[in-house]
This record gives C-alpha cells, sequence and structure tokens, in this order.
C-alpha cells in the first residue's frame, strides 16, 4: 500500500463522533478520527514497512501519525529521525503512545528520554517519560540502568508537582511502572509515591481521572504481576 492509498483509506473511515470525543483528549487537527481498531486492521495487512511509516508519519495527520508508529520499524529509526518524529508530535496520543514506542524499540530510547525530559516543550517532556515507561515495562532488569532509574524517581518526587499539566501526568505513570515493573525499585518507587501524594491533572472536557501510583503498584503486587514484562509496547 501507498501513503496516497491509506490516506484515501483512513479519511473513508472517519468519524466525526470520534473526532469530537479524541479532540476532548489532547488529538490535534490534522485528523479524521478513525478508530484505533480499524488502524490495526491496516497494520495486519501491511506488517513493518520502515519506508512507509516515515511517509505516513509526515503526513502530519494525527491518524496516519498512529498508524505509522504501529508499522514502524523502529530498530531502523535513526537518531535524527526519531528527533524529527518528537518534535512533530503535537498530539497527545502520538506524543505520549507512538514516539515512545518506536523510541522504545530503538537504539535510541534511553538516551533519548534522558534527554526529552529536560525539554522545555511539554509534548516532548511527556514523551520522554513516556518512553522511560516503555522501557521499564519491556526491558529485563539486567539491561536496565538500576541507578539511573533511582535517580529519576528522586527527580520525579521533587519536581512533580510544579511541572506542567501532561509531565505531571507521564511523570505519575513512570512511579507506576517502576514500581510495577522493576522489582529492585519497587519499594522506591512506593516511597516516591507516598511522598507526592495526590497528583492533579488537569483533563478538561473528559472523565478521566489520574491513578493513584501507590494503589496500582499495590494491586500490581496483589495480584502477582510485580516484574512481569511486557511483550510488546504497541497497542
Amino acid at each position: 500500500m501507498t501513503v496516497k492509498e491509506i490516506m484515501s483509506e483512513l479519511q473513508s473511515k472517519g468519524s466525526e463522533s470520534i473526532k469530537k470525543i479524541l479532540l476532548k483528549h489532547g488529538i490535534k487537527e490534522p485528523f479524521f478520527g478513525v478508530k484505533v481498531e480499524y488502524l490495526k486492521l491496516i497494520q495486519k495487512k501491511v506488517k513493518t514497512d520502515y519506508e512507509l511509516a516515515k511517509g505516513l508519519y509526515a503526513t502530519g495527520n494525527a491518524d496516519a501519525m498512529y498508524l505509522a508508529g504501529l508499522i514502524a520499524d523502529d530498530a531502523k529509526m535513526t537518531k535524527a529521525e526519531l528527533q524529527t518524529w518528537v518534535k512533530q508530535a503535537v498530539s497527545q496520543n502520538i506524543s505520549e503512545y507512538t514516539v515512545p514506542w518506536v523510541a522504545t524499540g530503538s537504539k535510541y530510547g534511553f538516551e533519548l528520554a534522558t534527554e526529552w525530559i529536560k525539554s522545555k516543550d511539554e509534548h516532548i517532556a511527556a514523551a520522554g517519560w513516556s518512553t522511560f515507561s516503555n522501557i521499564v515495562s519491556l526491558k529485563p532488569d539486567d539491561e536496565l540502568d538500576i541507578k539511573s532509574l533511582k535517580s529519576l524517581l528522586d527527580k520525579v518526587g521533587k519536581e512533580i508537582h510544579t511541572s506542567s499539566n501532561r509531565v505531571k501526568s507521564t511523570m505519575n505513570a513512570f512511579i507506576i511502572a517502576v514500581g510495577s515493573y522493576v522489582i529492585p525499585l519497587t519499594n522506591d518507587a512506593l516511597a516516591t509515591a507516598k511522598k507526592v501524594g495526590a497528583v492533579t491533572v488537569i483533563k478538561e472536557g473528559t472523565a478521566c481521572k489520574t491513578p493513584a501510583a501507590a494503589e496500582y503498584i499495590k494491586k500490581a503486587k496483589d495480584k502477582g504481576s510485580l516484574g512481569k514484562k511486557k511483550k510488546m509496547v504497541k497497542c
């Protein structure tokens, strides 16, 4: 399939009612309002296609950009390409899902996440924290820099309440991810969650609530799922 063919198909599957919902969740124009389940049908046909993914992402259409992340050949992505992707990821689903997925599967995930969380651009910093969350949920503990992750927990504990809205949200998710997936740091994550307390994230127009990190980690412990890594992060 070509970019032109896929864009035509996406347009035909767009929904104004879906668009209205997605606009409330931080998705920005242009996009058609295509359900993720339909994007996955295209993913199933295309599978992995490095060049097609880059072409779809370059359209700037949020539906196409999300699909690009699903079909991207993460290992082939260069650092420069990932930098371009994160700068263009102004929609919340692209900055906090698509780009972190692909960065995690690349050779540069930890390095770029470390850089991105320092950005003054909210969507780039949020992408950095989401990338860290993806990394810890996927990679075995013996492949992780435990000392650096502990330092990041300390950073979250000090800065979360003075950070911007989406950075707060992704920092909170990072506490949950570390506590749930990295057993050597579960107690540290719980301590950070206790220090942080309730996290207020403004979610205008939606009924979404910010999860309590300590509660989520404890639920994982009660279910016996602590440290059980994901097989994949793309969804």
